[in-house]
């Protein structure tokens, strides 16, 4: 297995309940996950210190797709080597896989019915709220000075005005701050706290082996050829116009560019599964995103709820049902497997790439990008939410018109205002605000 077992003496099949433990209670988005994932491993079982938790972190923020189940792969892989990386970030995806194909399907068939549609456009307003509290959040943290404030408002303008796709505004703001960084103007703020830690089990100064490094990158290139053989294969079978080729290769490309989170990746995945694909509607996705937020595991899994409606919507010869699941099973796949793949493939480095002041320095810009994307998406949420005779399919709230903005949906509007007190003036939990609207939705839909 290659694995520091001997080092700490944490059984491998007691690494297992306590990864379990934590996919079955990975709620409120990354931040409570993390916190959730450091109460088990640092503070209650002692495993790694403080300072190994904080480094693993900032080596799953270098990387595209959802950090935290990133970061629960890259200490199982540090405990037990390739299998226990493998577990862990599975445990992590897995509870919440199973719950969002279980949503997915109660939508699909009885979305249309008043209750559940009641229900679900009161999550639709509360989703509102949290993408703007999702926004202050990641703003407070990264736009610490005046360059960064004006990437983020370059950033927001780009989308918002110009359209410029995601990838494309996130590769320019991370270019614009690694050669900030070369002209020898570092933005990038070194937060090393000093922490004295009560005996890790395994011990700082524990190294990764030659023999790990070697199994990490053999397990790099094996989950590769999981990632890509499949698609290959569908593509070949199916055609390019088939859905299930192209969720594919569209969800295989987001797993590159989703640096951010699920909150900045969604107004790119909006626009292309939305606007180009035609696979849903925007309501579709606002539901989806407060669905994947009453669930375990990474807000990431919104994107499941997009394949399974994509291929339900669009079955071919198969029955909608099986068409959906297999959509899901499609997206899911191309969306984490790369996520073992990065981790394998750079953990064995990622000493050398925390101590990089120019990678620092970029990935300031990219966060400070990643705060306009988030304004976008919170702006685009609201004006389909808001106005009911707004419809913006095609992207881009410009194209929207003074009379759409005169057709105010009172009820919606209502019902987050409530949202927004209960999160910004009585900081009550993400789950219990979702299910207080959602009980306001179904009220509206009777009366």
């Amino acid at each position: 297995m290659s694995d520091n077992t001997e080092a700490h003496g944490v059984p491998f099949r007691a690494a297992l309940k306590v990864w379990a433990y934590i996919g079955l209670n990975s709620f409120g988005g990354p931040a409570g996950q993390i916190a959730v994932m450091h109460r088990e491993v640092v503070d209650r079982h002692r495993w790694v210190s403080e300072r190994r938790f904080l480094h693993a972190l900032n080596y799953c923020m270098v990387l595209p797709g959802p950090e935290a189940q990133q970061l629960a792969t890259y200490l199982g892989w540090l405990m037990h080597g390739v299998w226990g990386g493998v577990a862990a970030g599975s445990l992590f995806i897995v509870p919440g896989f199973i719950a969002m194909l279980a949503l997915s399907i109660v939508y699909a068939v009885w979305g249309s019915v008043a209750l559940i549609a009641g229900l679900l456009a009161g999550l639709q307003a509360a989703v509102v709220v949290l993408v703007v509290q999702a926004f202050i959040r990641i703003a407070k943290r990264t736009l610490k000075s005046t360059f960064l404030r004006v990437v983020a408002t370059c950033s927001f303008i780009g989308i918002f005005v110009f359209e410029i796709p995601f990838p494309m505004v996130i590769i320019s703001a991370g270019l614009v701050g690694y050669f900030k960084a070369r002209t020898g103007n570092a933005i990038a703020q070194d937060v090393r706290e000093q922490v004295d830690d009560a005996d890790p089990l395994l011990r700082d100064d524990v190294k990764v082996t030659k023999q790990q490094a070697r199994s990490a990158l053999k397990a790099a290139v094996i989950f590769a050829l999981l990632w890509v053989t499949p698609v290959i294969v569908i593509v070949a079978v199916f055609g390019t116009s088939n859905v299930f080729a192209q969720e594919a290769l569209f969800f295989s490309k987001a797993a590159v560019v989703t640096f951010g989170g699920a909150y900045a990746v969604l107004g790119y995945v909006a626009q292309q599964a939305v606007g180009k694909y035609g696979w849903l509607s925007t309501a579709d996705m606002a539901t989806g995103l407060g669905l994947a937020e009453t669930t375990p595991g990474p807000l990431i899994l919104v994107v499941q709820f997009v394949g399974f409606l994509g291929a339900y919507n669009n079955p071919g010869n198969l029955p909608p049902l099986l068409a959906g699941t297999l959509g899901a099973l499609v997206t899911v796949w191309v969306t984490f497997i790369p996520c073992f793949f990065f981790i394998f493939l750079g953990a064995p480095f990622a000493e050398r790439l925390r101590e990089n002041q120019h990678l620092s320095d970029a990935l300031s810009a990219i966060g400070a990008a990643v705060a306009g994307v988030i304004l976008n998406l919170a702006l685009w949420f609201g004006l389909n939410t808001m106005f009911t005779n707004v419809s913006m399919e095609s992207w881009g709230p410009l194209h929207v018109s003074v009379p759409e903005l005169m057709s105010i949906d009172w009820p919606a509007l209502g019902i987050a205002a409530v949202a927004a007190v209960l999160i910004f003036r009585f900081g009550w939990p993400t789950l219990r605000v979702l299910a207080v609207c959602a009980l306001l939705g179904a009220l509206v839909a009777y009366v």
